[in-house]
């Protein structure tokens, strides 16, 4: 059994003359961030690895969850601007010794690999988290293998 959780970046600021990719995190995310990553590890919801697009916000966001779980981050660029094949390409290619993985990015690419997974169509809010479990035991055979909806957080219902 595999576990994929999805993190969409928090709340991030458009400040003048800053690209798309360099949005920092507004303070309300900083605060939801703190708040969501402090309630995941209340609930003892283990992450053996982070993923992350290297855009500014949803790093951001991972390296505050990480002042919790304190485990190894990698980017990954394909997370960015991410389409649910992008997703798909990269679950499949994990390491089987991994368990549990947590991937940040952005909409509307993690709401639309969420719903290819679930029978509930949902958005994700900035700073929203879904769990998957994937009934596998190899991440190669992600494509063929069930998936059901085991959590999803939205941060102004915590």
């Amino acid at each position: 059994m595999k576990t994929i959780i999805l993190v969409r970046h928090a709340k991030s600021d458009w400040p003048e003359n800053t690209d798309d990719f360099d949005r920092p995190l507004a303070e309300k995310g900083i605060h939801d961030a703190e708040k969501m990553s402090h309630f995941l590890k209340e609930k003892n919801i283990e992450i053996e690895k982070f993923f992350s697009s290297p855009a500014l916000r949803a790093l951001s966001t991972c390296e505050i969850f990480n002042k919790e779980y304190h485990i190894e981050i990698e980017t990954i660029q394909k997370l960015y601007n991410a389409s649910d094949t992008n997703f798909e390409n990269i679950t499949v290619d994990l390491d089987d010794q991994l368990n549990t993985v947590a991937m940040f990015s952005h909409n509307n690419g993690i709401s639309n690999f969420a719903n290819s997974m679930s029978d509930d169509m949902f958005m994700f809010p900035t700073c929203g988290v879904a769990g998957f479990q994937i009934d596998c035991d190899s991440w190669s055979e992600f494509h063929g293998a069930n998936k059901k909806l085991i959590f999803f957080y939205d941060p102004k219902k915590i």
